[in-house]
């Protein structure tokens, strides 16, 4: 039995994490996977109840299951908050000891009319972000004040090491190209990030590398995309590229991520979007993301990457008929995305 604990959050995250829940029990079902769920707050749904964006018992629950799969988190009632939600999903990763993001980002042919990109620019883009994930700017010293601020950048050779070599792992099951972004003309940070990653290149002579700084790198997102098979690049860099990339396929409601770690700890799934309150429980957001974090979770958690592939695949064919959310252009409900997941996940296996 493998154990998954479920983490609705804020916003529109108890109606995609709902929707993926049914989609994997249909795969578990399909599979012989043996699913246990769990449910734990996290977010402004957590500060309301507990006064904490991650109550010691979710972060408990996380460290006890063999995967974690995320809604999303923030409410704009807590902007400028002392507490916010999005504490929570920092913490969480900490907890987690995640520090290598993967977004991957893919156009399909049903959606080319949804990206504003000309479909000829986006048409046959397969690429992957590699996001560090823990280290950076981010999580460094901070000083905040009324007349001066600071945030420390701070990245360790073994914190660059070890993400780079997810990425070029992850490469050679790929197209074998590797793409660091950073921005060593400016940063000490970077600087020291391209020579890491410069060494880390030599144990894999079957990849190629390349360097681009991160002002180039998204230009060339939405002038070249296809040049690109699995980008590298530090925490912030990472999290601003991938929202840019967001675009290509034609929604952020189409990213799903994993977080991972160390090999044997839990990994966290999670949709690139965020909680989009404004429509939150009106039936119109987007599940896609969601069960296509699901379906990376079976894959590098779970050890089902045949469960894996049958709901990505069914993703595909539901979006091939036209069932379409409106952020895609289309009319579908969350509901009816789901239904249509799950009854073409249903028909592949019955073939």
């Amino acid at each position: 039995m493998r154990r998954v604990l479920l983490l609705p959050g804020d916003g529109i995250g108890p109606e995609v994490v709902g929707a993926a829940r049914e989609v994997l029990e249909a795969a578990s079902s399909a599979f012989d996977l043996e699913l246990a769920f769990e449910e734990g707050e996290i977010g402004a749904a957590a500060i309301r109840s507990s006064g904490e964006p991650l109550p010691e018992e979710t972060a408990r629950l996380a460290r006890e299951s063999d995967a974690v799969l995320l809604g999303a988190v923030g409410h704009p009632d807590f902007d400028g908050a002392e507490v916010r939600p999005e504490a929570g999903l920092l913490a969480l990763r900490r907890e987690l000891g995640v520090f290598a993001n993967l977004r991957p980002v893919l156009a399909l042919p049903s959606l080319l009319s949804s990206s504003p990109l000309k479909p000829e620019l986006v048409e046959g883009v397969d690429l992957l972000i590699v996001r560090e994930l823990t280290g950076g700017i981010y999580f460094g010293e901070k000083e905040e004040g009324t007349e001066r601020a600071s945030d420390l950048c701070l990245y360790s050779r073994e914190e660059v090491e070890r993400v780079a070599r997810v990425a070029f792992e992850a490469a050679r099951l790929r197209k074998g190209r590797v793409t660091s972004v950073d921005k060593a003309n400016v940063l000490a940070t970077s600087r020291m990030w391209r020579r890491v990653v410069a060494e880390v290149a030599k144990e894999y002579p079957d990849v190629e590398l390349d360097n681009l700084l991160v002002d180039a790198a998204a230009m060339f997102l939405v002038r070249e995309p296809s040049r690109f098979d699995v980008i590298l690049t530090e925490n912030m860099f990472g999290d601003i590229l991938s929202d840019e990339a967001a675009v290509l396929p034609g929604s952020m409601g189409m990213l799903p991520s994993a977080s991972l770690g160390e090999e044997g700890s839990p990994g966290l799934f999670e949709p690139v979007h965020g909680s989009a309150p404004d429509i939150a429980g009106i039936g119109r957001a987007n599940p896609y993301a969601t069960i296509l974090s699901a379906a990376m979770m079976l894959r590098y958690s779970l050890g089902s990457p045949e469960a894996a592939g049958a709901i990505e695949g069914a993703v595909r064919s539901a979006m091939e008929e036209g069932v379409l959310t409106a952020d895609l252009g289309g009319q579908a409900t969350t509901q009816e995305a789901k239904e249509a997941v799950i009854r073409h996940l249903k028909q592949a296996v019955a073939r």
